[in-house]
C-alpha cells in the first residue's frame, strides 16, 4: 500500500510539474508571431486560384459571380466557426439595389451585400478594430473577364488568412481583448459604395466604438517603382488621424516583417488622390484612424489580364503577416489608440 501511495504520489508531483513547464514555456512563446505563421503563401494562392477565377465572372456587383464570391466568403467563416455579428448564419450585410442606384457613378445594379465576421474581444469587446477588403471586381466587359486577382482578390484572401489566424488564437484562449470585424464591401469599384453604406446607412457597430479600419486594397503584385527591390508596400493614410497607429505599424513592421514602408502617395499633393480611392476613406472621413495598404498599379490594373498566376506570392504572404501584426497589437493594446489629429466636427461642418 505504501508503495503504490508512493507511485501515486510522484505521479501526481510530475503532471504538476509538467503543467508548470508547458505553462512557462506557453509564456515565453511570442503569441503573435505563433498565429502568423499560420498565414502562408500557399494558403493565399488556394484561395486565390478560386476566387479570381472565371467561374467567378469577375465578381461585378449584384451578378451571379459576386453572389458565388460571398457564398465562397461566408462558407469559409462558418467552416472556421468565425460567427456573424448580425447573429445566426446571416453574414450578410444587405446593400439595396435601390441605395446603389441612388449613389452609383453610372450604371443600373441588382441588390448586393457586403459580409461580414466577427471574433469577440475579452476585455474589451466594445471597442471593435475593423479589417477590410473590397469584394467585387470589374465583372465581364466585351466578352472578356476582368478575374481581379489583384484588386482586390488579394485583399480579401489576406483578410481570410488575417481571420483563420486570430480565430486560432482565439480557440487556444488567446484571443484578442477588443473585437476584430471582418468586413468585406461590395461595391468599391462603383465608388466606395459597400463602405459608404456601413458607415453612412448602417454601422453594426458605433463609429465611435471603432479603434481604426486596416483596408487592404491590391497587396499582390509589384509596381514598376520597385522592380528591383520588390519588399515593398505602400501606406497611406498612417498618420492621417492618429500618430501612434503609425507608430505601431512602424514598431510591428521593424519586429516582425522588415517590408520597405513606401510612403509615396501618402503625400497631400498626390495628384493620384490615393488616400481618397479606397473604402478606408468613408472611415477615416468619419475620424477613424486608418491604414490603407497598395502595391500600386501595374500594366494589368483594371484589365483581364489581372489573374492569379501574376500574384507574387511570398510578399503577399509577408504584406498579409503585416496587417495581422498591427491588427494584433492594436486589439491587445492595454489603451485605445488615440485619433490625435481627428477634425474636432462642429455643428456647423456636419
Amino acid at each position: 500500500m505504501k508503495k503504490i501511495l508512493y507511485m501515486a504520489s510522484a505521479v501526481a508531483f510530475m503532471a504538476c510539474g509538467s503543467s508548470k513547464t508547458t505553462s512557462n514555456e506557453d509564456a515565453n512563446v511570442d503569441q503573435a508571431a505563433k498565429y502568423a505563421a499560420s498565414i502562408t503563401a500557399k494558403d493565399l494562392g488556394k484561395h486565390l486560384f478560386i476566387y479570381a477565377s472565371d467561374a467567378f465572372e469577375g465578381r461585378n456587383t449584384g451578378e451571379p459571380g459576386q453572389k458565388m464570391a460571398v457564398k465562397y466568403l461566408k462558407d469559409f467563416y462558418v467552416s472556421e466557426g468565425i460567427v456573424s455579428p448580425l447573429g445566426g448564419g446571416n453574414y450578410f450585410q444587405e446593400v439595396p439595389a435601390e441605395w446603389i442606384n441612388k449613389n452609383v457613378r453610372s450604371g443600373t445594379f441588382k441588390d448586393s451585400e457586403n459580409v461580414v465576421a466577427f471574433i469577440k474581444g475579452t476585455e474589451k469587446p466594445e471597442e471593435i478594430v475593423v479589417i477590410s477588403a473590397h469584394l467585387d471586381h470589374e465583372g465581364i466587359k466585351d466578352g472578356e473577364i476582368y478575374n481581379g486577382a489583384d484588386d482586390d482578390g488579394s485583399g480579401t484572401v489576406a483578410m481570410l488568412e488575417i481571420a483563420q489566424a486570430f480565430q486560432m488564437a482565439a480557440k487556444a484562449g488567446k484571443g484578442p481583448k477588443r473585437s476584430v470585424l471582418f468586413l468585406h464591401v461590395t461595391g468599391e469599384e462603383k465608388g466606395l459604395l459597400g463602405s459608404k453604406y456601413y458607415t453612412d446607412v448602417d454601422p453594426i457597430f458605433p463609429l465611435a466604438n471603432t479603434v481604426c479600419d486596416l483596408n487592404i486594397d491590391m497587396v499582390g503584385r509589384i509596381d514598376d517603382r520597385h522592380k528591383a527591390d520588390p519588399n515593398y508596400v505602400y501606406l497611406i493614410g498612417s498618420d492621417k488621424l492618429s500618430t501612434e497607429l503609425h507608430n505601431v505599424s512602424e514598431a510591428m513592421n521593424k519586429k516582425y516583417t522588415n517590408i520597405n514602408l513606401d510612403y509615396k502617395y501618402n503625400d497631400e499633393n498626390d495628384p493620384n488622390r490615393f488616400y481618397y480611392r479606397s473604402d478606408h476613406y468613408n472611415f477615416a472621413k468619419n475620424n477613424v484612424p486608418i491604414i490603407f495598404y497598395f502595391n500600386g498599379t501595374h500594366a494589368d490594373y483594371h484589365r483581364p489580364s489581372d489573374t492569379p498566376d501574376k500574384i507574387n506570392y511570398n510578399l503577399l504572404e509577408n504584406r498579409t503577416r503585416l496587417v495581422f501584426h498591427t491588427a494584433w497589437e492594436v486589439a491587445n493594446m492595454d489603451t485605445r489608440i488615440l485619433a490625435d489629429k481627428a477634425e474636432v466636427k462642429t455643428e456647423e461642418s456636419k
